[in-house]
């Protein structure tokens, strides 16, 4: 069985801990926790658990819909976003396949199972693994990609592409694009988010989830955004009656709209994130790539390797993500995300004392 970051509940029950007391900077979870308007509606609206949804979901498009500026009937809904990129990549089944490297490795194993010709564009340590549109158009043509896919930001580098960027590779290829925007929530959505052009594009799928921004990843809600209507049919003709329960319903249609809760979340993370991005630059033996993400990977100039050093701060009960599975890194990098302000701190604390 895969796994998101750690298992904290199995950590817990090793170390006969309450799993509160865990420290996971490993999950990229909003450590805020979901919008209090959210959680309130549900409360005061159980009594609709004992009826079945609308199987239309209605409402939640509408809302999906008005919260990613896209059309109504462009709105598919999955048990989380990984279920949305699977059916999509099984539709596409392209011959030449394109990844960045290093990235999430889902998507690599979906086209694997497909037999998918899989390019890797790879992402330099020498330029910050930023990435370059001009590029990614030049090899999408070299290479004859039928289908690119990539989260925006990337995970795990942070590094993103702007929307009139992603533009640019939609009007100068016929490439298919599937775009996963799970950390896009965390950068300037009217720069980066790139769901308003599927109004233009059908060549285009954006997909979203509400685990990391709404810290809600037991609803398992996800969707996708196209206009491409062959794939939206056959989206239909997979789902099952009532595949969205009711508490997932009910959220969407509080949550995208809660914009004071957008707004607080945005600003404490990309503060938080400043925070992190500066004191772990003063560390000596650390180097933090800069990200857009609500995570920062972190490069190692010591002769500590990762999975070291993950050993050390599971010992104060902290997890940080060793990055040596991702294809184009090694046990030289690690990814932290963004938690509470104590807890910055305390892994701020005990790098200094591992390193200095």
């Amino acid at each position: 069985m895969k796994a998101h970051g750690a298992n904290v509940f199995e950590i817990a029950r090793e170390r006969n801990i309450d799993v509160l007391e865990i420290s996971d900077f490993s999950s990229n979870i909003n450590p805020l926790g979901a919008s209090k308007k959210t959680l309130n509606y549900i409360k005061d609206n159980l009594n609709l658990l004992f009826t079945y949804p609308d199987p239309e979901y209605v409402e939640l498009r509408k809302s999906i819909a008005t919260y990613n500026k896209a059309n109504e009937d462009d709105i598919v809904l999955g048990l989380g976003a990984t279920e949305i990129l699977k059916s999509s990549v099984g539709y596409y089944s392209p011959k030449n396949s394109m990844i960045l490297s290093p990235c999430y490795s889902e998507y690599e194993e979906e086209l694997k199972k497909i037999n998918s010709n899989i390019f890797h564009f790879n992402l330099k340590y020498e330029d910050k693994f930023k990435i370059h549109v001009d590029e990614i158009i030049s090899y999408i043509k070299d290479n004859d990609i039928n289908l690119f896919v990539f989260a925006n930001p990337n995970n795990p580098t942070g590094t993103a592409l702007k929307r009139h960027e992603i533009e640019k590779i939609l009007k100068e290829t016929d490439v298919k694009l599937i775009v996963d925007e799970t950390y896009t929530e965390f950068c300037d959505q009217e720069v980066f988010s790139s769901g308003s052009l599927t109004k233009k594009y059908d060549n285009l799928l954006v997909t979203r989830g509400t685990s990391k921004f709404f810290s809600l990843p037991g609803i398992r809600l996800g969707y996708g955004i196209t206009s491409d209507r062959a794939l939206i049919k056959s989206f239909k003709d997979k789902e099952t009656l009532w595949q969205i329960n009711s508490v997932a319903d009910m959220c969407g249609q509080v949550m995208f709209s809660d914009i004071d809760y957008h707004r607080e979340v945005f600003n404490f993370i990309k503060t938080r994130r400043d925070y992190l991005f500066k004191e772990l630059g003063k560390i000596n033996g650390l180097e933090p790539i800069e990200s857009m993400g609500n995570f920062i990977l972190v490069k190692i100039h010591s002769n500590i390797s990762s999975t070291a050093l993950r050993e050390k701060l599971s010992q104060e009960l902290m997890i940080v993500r060793d990055c040596k599975t991702f294809k184009g890194l090694d046990d030289s990098y690690f990814r932290v995300c963004i938690l509470t302000d104590k807890e910055n701190e305390k892994l701020i604390k005990n790098l200094k004392d591992i390193f200095n």
